[in-house]
């Protein structure tokens, strides 16, 4: 009996230290700074306003380095997107240049894109991409904001499934973008790197600062510091990560809508054909 007594303070001992002291799985002394957005939630949804701010961002301060090769042109125009227009789309596309063919004589040969291509990679292959970034690979953008995420530890995890909180992606993306800061006393980073409090590979990292205020210019008075770029351009690589969220939540709020009904029915059903029967 004392032994079960033990076990049992010693399980209230670790969560009450979990709950005091808040970490994330990835551990060290990584830094998110969580942040409100407007698809969190059950109810949540794209701002589209945002989502053409984050695609700009990216265009005009990622695309030299990272792709977008799982986006088509034509989800630019789609319903849950950007919501551009068509002509806006094929505006865009036709500034981008793929490779087709073969033709006739067998040679592969350059044109402009059209809204069924996918965004074309920035490097030829994954060597240029490392010879260019002093051997650094820039992943794609594509399925960053879900691959990419500071997983939290216990209890907090636990209350995760009752919150819904699905956004530790893009609050990880926005954290590393703008956790670049001067290196404590003491601490040497190594040529060709940067300090990241938020890094989760450890605190350097091969990518320079990629954003600077005003170095995307907004036309919508949005201001243009680096907290706004960031926080758009995460916005927009959790749409590219998951185009449907929209839709997959209003299916899901029909889906919980119906089975109340269906068990109500049941339990009315069941009343009704077993109210003169003696249990």
């Amino acid at each position: 009996m004392s032994t079960m007594i033990n076990m049992v303070r010693s399980l209230a001992a670790v969560a009450a230290l979990a709950i005091a002291t808040p970490a994330l799985a990835a551990g060290g002394n990584v830094e998110i700074d969580y942040q409100d957005w407007s698809f969190a939630g059950p109810f949540g949804s794209f701002d589209r306003a945002q989502l053409q701010r984050g695609f700009k961002v990216y265009r005009e301060n990622c695309s030299a380095c990272h792709g977008l090769s799982r986006v088509a042109f034509r989800n630019l125009a789609e319903n849950g997107g950007p919501s551009f227009s068509e002509d806006q789309a094929k505006q865009i596309a036709s500034e981008y240049t793929v490779v087709d063919g073969p033709d006739d004589y067998g040679d592969m040969y350059d044109r402009p894109a059209i809204l069924a291509d996918r965004f074309p990679s920035p490097f030829p292959n994954e060597n240029a991409a490392r010879a260019a970034n002093n051997g650094a690979y820039p992943p794609d953008f594509s399925l960053l904001a879900k691959a990419r995420a500071a997983q939290r530890g216990f209890p907090w995890f636990v209350f995760d499934i009752f919150t819904q909180y699905q956004e530790n992606g893009p609050d990880y993306i926005y954290s590393l973008l703008t956790g670049y800061v001067d290196a404590p006393e003491g601490v040497v980073v190594p040529d060709g790197q940067y300090y990241n409090h938020s890094f989760l590979a450890g605190q350097f990292i091969s990518m320079a600062p990629p954003l600077y205020d005003e170095a995307v210019e907004y036309t919508d008075g949005t201001p243009m510091t680096v907290e706004n770029y960031a926080k758009d351009v995460a916005s927009f690589m959790m749409w590219a990560a998951e185009p449907h969220l929209e839709e997959r939540k209003k299916i899901g709020f029909r889906v919980m809508i119906f089975l109340i009904v269906f068990a109500g029915l049941l339990y009315f059903t069941k009343k009704s054909l077993w109210r003169n029967v003696d249990h």
